[in-house]
């Protein structure tokens, strides 16, 4: 009887299965949302639901690439840089990308949180940046040296010359390279794209105005809580996830959830 039951789970094929890192920001406090359920979770693509099989806390270290603003109005958000620096922790490292029509590394992925702030102080303003471009000049390159989960910090002030680069194709590197994007902005007209690009590769935006209104705790303290507590979600079925791709709760209030797919 047990050779009969060894014989019969090796002819019972394994479920096929997709994992999603999750990203899950309550939107009005910018902060994590840290108690989210599996049957909370809704996963569709062009219309086509994906069941969702589990959930669990992902938290961890990440490496960080801050992409700098080098902008007319990118000394806006330079104090902010600052502040991001200080939050990082043992053994997550930080490297500092500045872009203006495309990406230029200033300090490669170091844990020196002096090398950091040296290299901070050291950014020259008054280029026009091309978020697209630079975002996807930094993807293609950046993460050689990378050892735990990719994240691009898009520190900016929400300006943009027009770039070459399309938004898909920004999405498509970045889920080729595992790298997750959190637009950090402060003008809102490009809400919508910068939205879209955390949406699509598990990461969540934040407006530093909401934020400023908001005054318990600090922001960049708030946006590494975020960074720090994705979640792990399997799904039955394999799927190469389009951008028509949407992750939602089924929970009151204004969570904004999104999803990077893993291997």
């Amino acid at each position: 009887m047990f050779r009969l039951l060894i014989l019969l789970c090796t002819l019972v094929p394994a479920v096929a299965q997709t994992r999603l890192l999750v990203s899950a920001v309550d939107a009005r406090t910018s902060r994590p949302i840290k108690n989210l359920q599996a049957s909370e979770v809704i996963v569709t693509d062009d219309k086509t639901n994906l069941p969702v099989l589990e959930l669990k806390p992902a938290s961890g270290p990440a490496d960080v690439m801050l992409l700098l603003d080098t902008g007319l109005a990118g000394p806006m958000v330079q104090p902010l840089a600052y502040d991001l620096i200080d939050q990082l922790n043992d053994p997550e490292q930080m490297a500092l990308v500045g872009y203006a029509d495309s990406a230029e590394l200033i300090e490669d992925f170091t844990a020196s949180k002096d090398r950091l702030r040296q290299a901070v102080a050291k950014v020259r303003y008054g280029n026009q940046p091309q978020v697209l471009d630079a975002l996807a000049a930094a993807i293609g390159d950046g993460f050689e040296r990378s050892t735990y989960r990719r994240v691009i910090l898009l520190l900016t002030a929400g300006y943009e010359r027009r770039s070459a680069t399309e938004e898909r194709a920004v999405v498509k590197l970045a889920r080729k390279g595992g790298v997750s994007i959190f637009p950090i902005y402060v003008n809102g007209v490009m809400r919508r794209l910068f939205e879209e690009l955390a949406r699509q590769t598990g990461g969540a935006t934040f407006n530093l105005k909401d934020m400023a209104r908001d005054a318990t705790g600090q922001p960049a303290a708030r946006i590494f809580d975020v960074v720090r507590n994705p979640y792990m979600v399997t799904l039955r079925g394999t799927a190469e996830l389009s951008e028509r791709m949407k992750i939602q709760a089924r929970r009151p209030g204004k969570p904004f959830l999104s999803a990077l797919p893993v291997e």
